[in-house]
Formats: structure tokens, C-alpha cells, sequence
């Protein structure tokens, strides 16, 4: 079975610290919940969940649904939301664990990114390198969830038109953020590979598209 890889990047400082990163493991386990009910999902779907703030960490390698725990999210007392440099390790962890066709087999499927900021960049000259090398990438779709009072949208618009905002940050919404995330796995799961974009399900009353 060729496997389905989604990539989750979470930003842990600034806009995210408390309330938020509790509420996004709950929004996680609903969303692991929900995909094991799904048998295509079962048999395809491996996530990688990633936090970033200064420095990014892969806290979850990518994993079969089936086998996946969620891993305890730390929040740093330090400031800075690097998102050049999560990018740029997205690309490596994709570019190390995905698996390319070749002549002889058929490899993974293009690979979903969620990720969850504000939007705000502190390292901009490496942020410019990175929105480089993560259009060179062949994702199947990449969705930003901005988060906070003041998102800066214009940043994360120029690797994605697909970007949606949250009314609020509390444990209901972010429920209700990762059901959808999970209706998009799978519709992922059954249209990568057949089209070049994947076309999203409609967000819930909560999610807005940012336009």
C-alpha cells in the first residue's frame, strides 16, 4: 500500500503558548480518532507532527496511523517564531523520509502540510530561501491555520492561497479544526495522484478562508 505522508507544523511561541497548544493535542487526538474510523486512511496515512519556535523538532517521525501515540508538546520560554527555518526542515524531513516512483515502484503519495502560526517571521532572509524550496516541493496541498489576534496573513500567502482563521483558540474550535483536517487526509488519500490539487473539503462555521 502506498503511503499517504502529512506533514503537521505547529508553532509553540508567541500567539501559541498556553491556552492554544493545549487545546491543539485535544484537536489532534479528535483528528487521530476520526481518521482510524476511515479504512483507506488506516492502510495509507502516516503523520509527522513538528513544533517550531527558534529551532524546529520533530516530535512525532513520520508514523502509521495505526501506531501513532501524540507526543507531548512543549512550550519554550523563549521568544522568536523562526518559520524560514521550519520550512526549511519540513523540506529536509520530506526530502529524507518521503519515498519517489521510480521505474521499478510506485512510491509515496504527495505529501500534505498543515501548519498552525500566526504568521509572524523573525528570520526573513532565510525565509525567503525557504518559501523557494518549498514551491520546488510536490505537495499535494499545503494549508496554513493562522492563529492570534493580529495573523500576519501576507507572509504565509506566498507559499499558499490555502489559508483559513480561527474565531477563537479554545478546545471546541480546535476540535472542529482538526475534523476537517481529517475530512481533507481523506480526501487526500483518494485523490493525490489522480489531479496535481487536491480539492479541500468546505471548512466548518469556525474555520473562515482567508481571502
Amino acid at each position: 500500500m502506498r503511503r499517504l505522508p502529512v506533514y503537521i507544523l505547529i508553532q509553540t511561541s508567541g500567539a501559541m503558548r498556553g491556552e492554544p497548544i493545549e487545546a491543539i493535542k485535544v484537536g489532534l487526538e479528535t483528528m487521530v480518532t476520526s481518521l482510524r474510523q476511515d479504512p483507506f486512511a488506516l492502510e495509507s496515512v502516516y503523520i509527522s507532527i513538528i513544533t517550531f519556535n527558534r529551532h524546529p523538532e520533530q516530535i512525532l517521525s513520520l508514523t502509521e496511523l495505526e501506531n501513532m501515540q501524540i507526543p507531548t508538546i512543549k512550550q519554550p520560554e523563549a521568544a522568536g517564531t523562526h518559520l524560514g527555518e521550519a520550512l526549511k526542515f519540513v523540506c529536509q524531513k520530506m526530502d529524507d523520509e518521503v519515498i519517489l516512483s521510480t521505474p521499478e515502484r510506485k512510491g509515496d503519495w504527495m505529501p500534505l502540510l498543515f501548519i498552525m502560526c500566526n504568521g509572524s517571521v523573525s528570520d526573513p532572509p532565510l525565509f525567503d530561501e525557504a518559501v523557494a524550496k518549498i514551491k520546488e516541493r510536490h505537495f499535494g496541498s499545503i494549508v496554513v491555520c493562522l492563529v492570534g489576534a493580529k495573523p500576519r496573513t501576507e507572509n504565509v500567502k506566498q507559499f499558499t492561497d490555502k489559508i483559513v482563521n480561527l474565531d477563537t483558540t479554545d478546545g471546541a474550535t480546535f476540535r472542529q479544526f482538526f475534523k476537517w483536517v481529517s475530512a481533507s487526509v481523506s480526501v487526500g488519500n483518494r485523490s493525490v495522484g489522480a489531479t496535481d490539487e487536491i480539492l479541500l473539503p468546505p471548512p466548518p462555521p469556525e474555520v473562515h478562508t482567508v481571502i
